[in-house]
């Protein structure tokens, strides 16, 4: 029983990769969401265009707005490819701690509505495009990126996952889920939401097969057959799946090497940030 709940509470604090963050955020915006006041960082270019994308990047379990947004680098692509960014910030949930609700047990916290409002006011605001809303996410972000295009295909057109998984309620009901263009990132060594999909299933976390199988799944929602791109080292294996239907594309990154973090050029060669917007903006 010791050994039990020392593990759970490692799995709680390493999920987000960020130490407990008290939903405090001094230069957060606030937002008015069925009498909640949520939180929320945003990245505008000084020359937006009319019609310009927004992506969502959510931060991970245990994690914050200001982390996700300083170590990321999406505002730096954001500047020089015209398009915004929002941050928001998760609320706590019953054990005191920053979490989405990506169907979970853990809370009864609407995100999926949450962020829904949001990302159409953020559209009004500055005249952006609707039908190029996405978002992205680490860890338990990309869990909830996985919940927004499954139930909220309306708004969010596309998701970016960085070592996360679809939650055990999105993948058992999966039959309800439309077409869409998914990118998966996983690390062969993570041992947090690992890869096999060995994650427990306490707090509705696990449940999802292997991110193999995960893939294939959107592949076949899709309607993708062949590999369009495909690249080989030895830090990764990198397939493009595209040309599905309603123009819907699969790309799947694994790192051999990798554990439970976010890639970045100095540790991997690669920018997520750069990746992400590669993979948005062909949508």
């Amino acid at each position: 029983m010791k050994i039990k709940l020392f593990s759970l509470i490692l799995l709680l604090f390493v999920l987000g990769g960020c130490r407990k963050y008290r939903n405090h955020c001094r230069d957060c915006i606030t937002f008015n969401y069925n009498g909640e006041q949520r939180q929320y960082l945003i990245h505008v270019p000084n020359t937006l265009s009319v019609n310009a994308p927004l992506v969502f990047m959510l931060h991970g379990y245990t994690g914050n707005a200001p982390n996700i947004k300083e170590y990321i680098g999406l505002d730096e692509v954001a500047s020089s490819q015209n398009f915004v960014v929002c941050y928001p910030q998760g609320t706590l949930d019953n054990d005191n701690t920053p979490h989405w609700n990506a169907r979970l047990s853990i809370s009864s916290t609407d995100d999926i509505g949450f962020l829904s409002a949001l990302a159409q006011h953020l559209q009004t605001q500055y005249n952006l495009d609707p039908n190029k809303t996405y978002t992205g996410g680490f860890s338990n972000g990309g869990f909830m990126s996985y919940t927004l295009v499954a139930e909220a295909p309306n708004v969010f057109k596309g998701a970016a996952s960085i070592t996360g998984t679809m939650s055990g309620y999105t993948w058992d009901n999966r039959a309800d889920i439309d077409p869409v263009s998914i990118l998966q990132i996983t690390g062969a060594q993570d041992n947090v939401v690992p890869m096999d999909g060995s994650m427990s299933e306490w707090g509705g976390w696990g449940g999802a097969p292997h991110m193999d199988t995960i893939i294939n799944f959107w592949k076949g929602l899709n309607q993708i057959t062949t590999i369009n791109t495909s690249n080989s080292t030895n830090e990764l294996d990198a397939f493009h799946f595209e040309n599905g239907n309603g123009n819907t594309k699969v790309w799947y990154y694994k790192f051999h090497n990798m554990g439970h973090e976010i890639p970045m050029d100095e540790s991997y060669g690669l920018s997520s940030a750069e990746l992400m917007w590669d993979f948005f903006s062909g949508l």
